[in-house]
């Protein structure tokens, strides 16, 4: 027999809402449903060519041809999980690369975030950390989720360290998790949850404050360099 030891009640828990598909507006960046019709043109120079490195971890890609982005942009782009998100560099007005919240959970109250391709432009961008923190806005305080979470190939040293300077917190990898282009795969997990939150929250807020970065947009400051 057990102790009769159980998890903390949740008084007036209900299951959380859906993701809506409305835009999310930051300072720099602007997060869109994926559009092909309005999006497509941008992400074909994101996408299409380049350096394959980028797709190394990913299940799909790299792209050759802008027929074959095509085909993948119009597939996924209808599915409501994942649901794509373009991200928009508000002082040009252009489409600079892809997230999703995907593995929508209501009923517990989790979700992820995912497919995240950004041009190389955005990468240790200001872009590109607004539109992670965008997401986990609308995860916690538009949506009132429970657990934010983040996966990747545990090869994939890039996404770890991103994780870890967005205030993930690492939670183990699990072994042999799926198949990737015929080889095998570990899975890192990360994630943050809504206790966690209040604070991660007032630190990409006073990162992302205008005095942070220069008259070119170069950070004065590094993210980890705020308190958690």
């Amino acid at each position: 027999m057990g102790d009769g030891t159980v998890g903390i009640p949740l008084t007036g828990w209900t299951i959380r809402p859906v993701p809506p598909e409305t835009p999310m507006a930051g300072r720099y960046t602007r997060l869109e449903r994926l559009d092909p019709a309005r999006h497509g043109k941008d992400l074909d120079e994101v996408f299409v060519g380049g350096d394959p490195e980028p797709w190394r971890y990913l299940a799909y890609g790299p792209f050759a041809d802008q027929s074959s982005f095509r085909d993948w942009l119009n597939t996924v782009s209808a599915k409501s999980d994942p649901l794509f998100h373009a991200v928009i560099d508000c002082a040009t007005g252009r489409a600079l690369g892809v997230a999703s919240l995907m593995r929508i959970d209501p009923a517990n109250g989790v979700i992820e975030v995912g497919h995240i391709h950004f041009s190389p432009a955005m990468k240790q961008s200001r872009i590109g950390t607004e539109a992670i923190y965008l997401l986990m806005r609308r995860a916690f305080d538009e949506l009132g989720y429970r657990r934010f979470e983040w996966k990747c190939d545990a090869l994939n040293m890039p996404s770890r360290r991103a994780a870890v300077r967005y205030g993930f917190t690492y939670e183990g990898t699990f072994r042999q998790a799926v198949v990737v282009k015929a080889r095998n795969r570990d899975t890192a997990w990360f994630s943050i949850i809504d206790g966690e939150w209040p604070a991660i929250k007032a630190r990409f807020e006073a990162w992302l404050a205008p005095e942070t970065f220069d008259a070119a947009g170069r950070q004065r400051h590094r993210l980890q360099e705020f308190c958690k």
